[in-house]
């Protein structure tokens, strides 16, 4: 199976190679069972749920009106937009914000897109892919490799969810401006935007600013850029001009921010991510102090795109000049591996995230239980699916008090288990635990270590294999802060 498009180098091609003798039938029957393998495992064959309720081939004609919305999953879709934003500078005490008397609003990413509706034709596919911020058209070419032509952002507007044939285009989202406006008109609070200059004026009375961009991403084709000049631009023109300029990145994956991170004016940054339906209602509870941000980074932040080893992977010639190659010759050392392995200093690392509360973790303590036997290399007992039974067994036992220091605030921590293996990268996470704590309160997080967690594949056995040595177990709140620190010796 591939996808989207599978007829390039499948399809006849194969019947093809079967008939003139370079791929054998055999192949293609093992590649059908390995398809049809999970369909039957998962008795689709049998009478099965409909999966979704799909789209109107023509929206523009008369169709069944069907209503896929779950009403009780709303306050799930909030909080999941809550606590998706990552908060990674706060100065000046900007945030939260207490009824400013003026707020400028500036940045393509802070209203509902210009289009956001399912017509027809391509205003269809944009609705269908969730990409209608962007030009589908100059999308759908980059993913079949017939252009390099993709955009680093959505300039049409904000980034409410991902894009690709899985994304959901909301059917009654609220923007982040939306959502000011409403806070604005409730506290008295006046409201001033500028959504298309790329340098515009500022009022000098704006108690704060906040600069709205995003980076946009899609299936099928690479992300052309982690950072844009634009946007970039646009956020040291505002801090130039205010003196609290708040940014709000709308961001698919890693997004460098070090042309402005350390502007003197740029006080608070958050990365928003792809908050869906709630975005701006969410953003709002956070800007204001209703909500803690307690989101963290699910990858390293560099200084400088090239920090990243996998950025230029190799461009054949030829007919497929525009399908870049990777052999992935880094092997396990990806993000936070990778810059362990160099000794690289990142700008927010992995795992990396504030809030409006302070936390202190102290008396880490290590515990053997008896869920598996790790004086053998390998593991034993009947195979499950993921591999023998008791290489999901627990065998030991971590816990860390987890202490509020603050003494206005709720708020709740991210506590994160690392483990250093003999022979393999420096640290690799192996467990968190979101502990929620009132101000003054102190809690136990508590961390079940598998013996997957202690092993490393062995390409040659075909098994996960313990290794011999001195293990590290380091417990903290990021991936470079991390100050228990204990042992374990097989």
């Amino acid at each position: 199976m591939a996808m989207p498009s599978p007829g390039s180098f499948w399809g006849d091609k194969l019947v093809e190679s079967v008939k003139n003798g370079s791929v054998p039938e055999s192949r293609i029957n093992d590649m059908a069972t390995r398809i049809l393998t999970s369909w039957y495992q998962l008795k689709q064959d049998k009478e099965f749920q409909k999966p979704g309720f799909g789209m109107p081939k023509d929206i523009t004609k008369r169709h069944k009106i069907v209503d896929a919305r779950e009403p009780a999953a709303k306050p799930v879709l909030f909080d999941g937009a809550i606590e998706g934003h990552v908060l990674v500078k706060n100065t000046k005490h900007t945030l939260p914000l207490a009824k400013p008397q003026l707020i400028s609003v500036f940045g393509y990413s802070a209203k509902t897109p210009d289009f956001f509706a399912p017509g027809g034709g391509d205003g269809l596919l944009r609705w269908q892919l969730g990409a209608e911020t962007i030009d589908a058209n100059k999308a759908i070419s980059a993913a079949l490799g017939n252009s390099k032509d993709a955009s680093a952002i959505g300039i049409n507007g904000t980034l409410f969810s991902g894009c690709g044939s899985g994304a959901t285009t909301p059917a009654n989202a609220i923007s982040p401006f939306e959502a000011l406006k409403m806070r604005a008109h409730g506290d008295g609070t006046a409201l001033f935007n500028d959504f298309a200059s790329p340098q515009p004026i500022i009022d000098p009375a704006s108690e704060v600013c906040i600069v709205f961009g995003n980076a946009f991403s899609c299936e099928a084709y690479d992300r052309p850029a982690l950072q844009d000049k634009y946007t970039d631009d646009l956020v040291k023109s505002v801090a130039d001009s205010c003196n609290k300029t708040i940014v709000v990145l709308h961001n698919a994956g890693p997004r460098v921010v070090d042309a402005f991170i350390e502007h003197d004016n740029v006080t608070a940054v958050l990365f928003a991510h792809l908050p869906g339906q709630e975005s701006g209602p969410a953003l709002v509870s956070l800007l204001y102090g209703e909500s803690n941000p307690s989101g963290k980074l699910p990858y390293t932040l560099a200084r400088n795109e090239t920090d990243y080893p996998a950025l230029k992977p190799s461009t054949p010639e030829g007919r497929f000049a525009l399908f870049p190659q990777s052999n992935f010759s880094e092997g396990v050392y990806t993000d936070y591996r990778h810059f362990d392995k160099e000794d690289m200093t990142p700008r927010f690392e992995f795992g990396f995230g504030l809030s409006y509360t302070t936390f202190a973790l102290s008396n880490a303590t290590f515990r053997r239980l008896d869920g598996g036997n790790l004086d053998v290399a390998y593991p034993t007992g009947a195979v499950i699916p993921g591999g023998p039974a008791d290489l999901w067994g627990n065998v030991a036992l971590v816990t860390a008090d987890v202490h509020n220091t603050g003494t206005e605030r709720a708020g709740a921590e991210v506590v994160q288990l690392y483990v250093g293996i003999p022979g393999a990268p420096r640290r690799q996470l192996r467990g968190y635990d979101k502990v929620r704590l009132r101000p003054g309160e102190s809690r136990t997080a508590t961390f079940a270590l598998t013996r997957r967690d202690l092993s490393v594949w062995n390409v040659e056995a075909q098994q996960w294999q313990l290794q011999r040595g001195s293990y590290t177990i380091e417990v903290g709140t990021s991936s470079r802060n991390l100050p228990l620190k204990l042992s374990l010796k097989i």
